[in-house]
């Protein structure tokens, strides 16, 4: 008799615990669910971003407008403070800082670059399948009120990244992207002003690189 009441007493502690985890869980769920829904209906964006970096015993802060079309095209356009393009058409990425003599290219299944990431944007999105041990983060403030902010490892790319700290709002639409670096180098992205399912012109995510500019082909597409 006295074990049945100890193990009543011990489940009667437990069971605020365990409907609390149930609760997250379920809130998790419904909240991926619904960025799943709103990426994988979205056809095309156009977004003002912000870019800031910190790490190698640097920093720096860019901006300038995205474009995402799909299947898999994007284009980043920087404009401060200073010009430079990269953009893929699906297959082929390329970076070139204009009145530069050379234009990078790789293909995109084997560019090394911190915007490669972003391209689960761009598929059949199933945000807890690309994730591991992704959940909600409420230790870490949202830079908008009434964003909620998860947190997981990126599936794949475990030698490069360590973490990414979504803030999604309640809609499903990503706000803002920070990337953790296992060397611990962070890149913050913040997206504005944003338009989506608004006619996108293919030609936008083709580069022809000027006369006179060499092209290097190779996976290291960063700075």
């Amino acid at each position: 008799m006295r074990t049945r009441q100890s193990t009543a007493f011990v489940f009667l502690l437990l069971f605020p615990v365990l409907v609390f985890a149930q609760a997250k869980q379920d809130a998790l769920v419904q909240l991926t669910d619904k960025v799943d829904r709103h990426y994988n209906n979205l056809q095309s964006m156009r977004s003002h971003f912000t870019e800031d970096y910190h790490g190698a015993g640097m920093s720096r802060s860019e901006s300038g407008t995205l474009w995402l079309k799909k299947p898999g095209k994007m284009r980043w356009e920087y404009d401060h403070p200073r010009k430079k393009l990269f953009l893929s058409d699906g297959k082929t990425a390329w970076f070139y800082v204009p009145g530069e003599q050379q234009a990078r290219k790789a293909p995109v299944s084997k560019i090394d670059d911190i915007r490669s990431p972003l391209r689960f944007l761009l598929g059949k999105t199933k945000l807890r399948k690309e994730f591991d041990q992704l959940g909600i983060a409420p230790n870490i403030k949202p830079l908008n009120e009434g964003d909620i902010v998860l947190r997981g490892s990126p599936k794949g790319m475990e030698d490069r990244l360590s973490l990414v700290v979504l803030e999604v709002t309640p809609e499903g639409r990503m706000d803002r992207i920070e990337i953790e670096e296992v060397d611990g180098a962070m890149t913050d992205f913040r997206f504005t002003d944003m338009v989506e399912n608004q006619p996108v012109a293919d030609n936008l995510f083709h580069f022809t690189p000027p006369a006179g500019v060499e092209v290097v082909e190779g996976t290291d597409l960063g700075e």
